[in-house]
């Protein structure tokens, strides 16, 4: 491991909402699918860096925002989120300071 210029990156958590049924396998929560959509297409235009559930049961998720995208845009993509529109999810945005990174 070497040192980089560190960066922050915007981390969105997700939590479940008023909408999430409590004890559903989170693949099977309604309207799970248009959430995966609308960050997979943020991911194809290189602004999210990485992201997935937390595999502990009604425990919610993260995504991870490329260094490129700014507080306010992470801010304005997650609440555009269909899964957040609906109440299936709630969401934080936190800066995360990242000092420590691979070579790679």
């Amino acid at each position: 491991m070497t040192a980089k210029e560190p960066k922050i990156h915007y981390v969105v958590l997700h939590r479940p909402g008023p909408a999430w049924q409590t004890g559903v396998d989170f693949r099977a929560q309604p309207g799970i699918m248009e959430h995966v959509g609308h960050f997979a297409k943020l991911g194809e235009q290189s602004k999210v860096l990485m992201g997935g559930p937390i595999l502990i049961q009604d425990r919610g998720g993260m995504m991870v925002f490329t260094n490129e995208v700014t507080q306010e845009e992470a801010e304005a993509l997650a609440a555009a989120d269909p899964a957040v529109e609906s109440g299936l999810l709630l969401y934080e945005v936190t800066p995360w300071f990242v000092p420590i990174q691979a070579e790679g």
